[in-house]
């Protein structure tokens, strides 16, 4: 037998959550588990803008031919203004290569990948906590995962100890930072603290790996991208990876793109050249329909300006549904207990809840949400606040 000492792995716990939920019978359940965005009436739907670009590709794409190992060359230019902005000097010089993957994740674990093959012996930084699965990506690419602190036990931002960390992290490691709305924590730097950071990662010649999956949901889409702007005006060499799943809807078309600045365009060729080799091993060619929905939109100034505009209702949604937790949750006696939900940004929040209140939550009341406390605000009912805020106090 081939595969009698081949062992069951448990399932991704937040993805195993979908299945608890969808199981649970009872009507007013809550679903704060999965990170996706839902509207007032529960859905995660399509935005108008990108089913008006899919109209037009359905009128006149000619072909489904592969797209190469970097992807659809305009989307790769066009969401490079979008983080990096269009007036951006560091396009007109060419130093910027855009090589599209198959969404954020992708392009992380091209990221990974790179590092190891022409960094190697470069460590990779995490803060903590992070994103789950940013451990797994950067061990299966075989990097070594450290991390840095990030976020104490008392549930608040540590600034001071993270930068302390940075000035122990070996010359050439990697960082990874969240650009804006902080996975799974929801605390976010401010503009002197990034200026902070900077000064230390330059100082000690860190390579930045900035994780951008939510411009736009965090103060606007131009606001969003001022960490990853100011490492690339200031930094000779930075990786960005930038997601399409939420801010364009585009989650089971898995669009992204691994962004790298380098010091010249020479040296912008040779990245590009390794990324393609690199790319040719993990998925030959990325896919291309959510690439071309968003070149589609980012090239037309009409639809542009309507997915903007729906960016802008979903982020406003977000910080509504945050304030108005906080705001259910003070006639109860937890208003400045959870006050920090609101200062918070992005889809996620760190609730401070701990182990055993989130499984409270989930078996008397059907609350589902991560074990560490991470809640998706974006999921949450508005209508139904106050029965979320008394669940909340009944476990607390």
């Amino acid at each position: 037998m081939h595969f009698s000492d081949i062992q069951r792995v448990p399932g991704d716990p937040i993805l195993g959550l979908i299945e608890a939920y969808a199981n649970d019978t009872n009507p007013n359940k809550f679903d704060l588990g999965v990170g996706v965005y839902k509207d007032a009436q529960g859905l995660t739907t399509i935005p108008r803008a990108v089913k008006l670009a899919e109209q037009r590709l359905v009128d006149k794409q000619l072909t489904k031919t592969y797209i190469g190992g970097h992807g659809e060359p305009r989307f790769g230019t066009l969401i490079s203004q979008l983080v990096l902005g269009d007036n951006s000097p560091l396009l007109a010089a060419r130093r910027v290569s855009a090589t599209q993957t198959p969404g954020g994740t992708g392009a992380l674990r091209l990221s990974g990948d790179f590092i190891a093959e022409c960094l190697p012996g470069r460590g990779i930084w995490l803060s903590d906590p992070t994103w789950p699965i940013h451990e797994t990506i950067f061990a299966k690419a075989g990097l070594k995962v450290s991390h840095y602190p990030y976020v104490d036990r008392e549930n608040r931002l540590t600034v001071d100890a993270m930068l302390a960390a940075f000035e122990t992290i070996p010359s050439g490691d990697v960082v990874l930072l969240h650009a804006c709305c902080h996975n799974p924590t929801g605390f976010d730097l401010g503009h002197e603290d990034w200026k902070r950071v900077l000064e230390v990662v330059r100082r000690r010649n860190l390579l930045p790996l900035i994780d951008f999956a939510y411009q736009g949901f965090g103060d606007g889409l131009e606001e969003d991208a001022w960490a990853a702007r100011l490492f690339a005006a200031e930094l000779p060499e930075l990786l960005i990876t930038s997601s399409c799943s939420k801010n364009f809807g585009l989650y089971r078309e898995r669009t992204g793109a691994l962004i790298v600045c380098c010091a010249d365009a020479e040296k912008s060729l040779d990245v590009r050249s390794q990324l393609s080799s690199i790319a040719r091993n993990l998925w030959s060619n990325p896919p291309d329909h959510g690439a071309a929905v968003v070149a589609e939109i980012l090239g037309d100034a009409e639809l542009k300006q309507l997915w903007a505009e729906e960016v802008e209702e979903m982020r406003q949604r977000i910080a509504q549904l945050r304030s108005g937790l906080v705001q259910a949750l003070t006639p109860l006696g937890l208003g400045q207990r959870f006050a920090h939900i609101a200062q918070q940004r992005g889809m996620f929040s760190y609730t401070g809840l701990n182990d055993d209140q989130v499984a409270r939550l989930r078996h008397e009341h059907s609350v589902y949400m991560v074990n560490a406390g991470r809640a998706n605000v974006a999921g949450i009912d508005a209508t139904r606040l106050h029965a979320l805020a008394a669940a909340i106090a009944a476990v607390c």
